[in-house]
């Protein structure tokens, strides 16, 4: 039972002498209020048939959880990045405490592609003045993620 179930029409008992009018409204209305919404599903192909061979390819299932969102913070969008992707490597800001191993599940999880190497770099936080305050901003970690040729990651569709 959904949230938004208790404010749908209910369709009460109507007494027998009914005209053909009031039964199509009705059919209608009763469309309307039990047909929901089909919104589209980030299911991924579990299994793809590679057209010479007819061998299955299996690829990694998606499975979308809050730690994924965690360890992957944001993909980085520069010149740099955005020159890499034709060598199929993509770059993401990751939180400090993650390693290898969190941010390849963690890239499995959210987008479906074993990641063939990451590379990991600490990058110090940039001393910052402003007037007569100074102050340093925060050290953060980056990673550059080898994928297959093929596999890509569509995140830099506008730029």
């Amino acid at each position: 039972m959904g949230i938004f179930d208790k404010f749908k029409k209910r369709i009460t008992a109507k007494p027998k002498k009914e005209s053909k009018e009031e039964k199509k409204k009705e059919t209608k209305a009763e469309v309307q209020v039990s047909s929901e919404p089909k919104y589209a599903t980030l299911k991924p192909k579990a299994e793809a048939v590679l057209p010479k061979s007819g061998i299955k390819e299996k690829k990694a299932k998606k499975q979308l959880d809050t730690k994924s969102f965690k360890v992957l913070i944001k993909p980085l969008v520069t010149e740099k990045a955005t020159n890499l992707v034709p060598q199929d490597k993509y770059t993401f800001m990751v939180a400090n405490s993650t390693n290898k191993m969190e941010i390849k599940e963690a890239i499995r999880g959210l987008y479906g592609f074993e990641p063939l190497a990451i590379n990991i770099i600490r990058q110090g936080g940039k001393r910052v003045r402003s007037g007569k305050t100074s102050g340093k901003k925060k050290n953060w970690k980056k990673a550059i993620i080898t994928l297959k040729k093929g596999d890509k990651i569509e995140i830099y569709e506008g730029v």
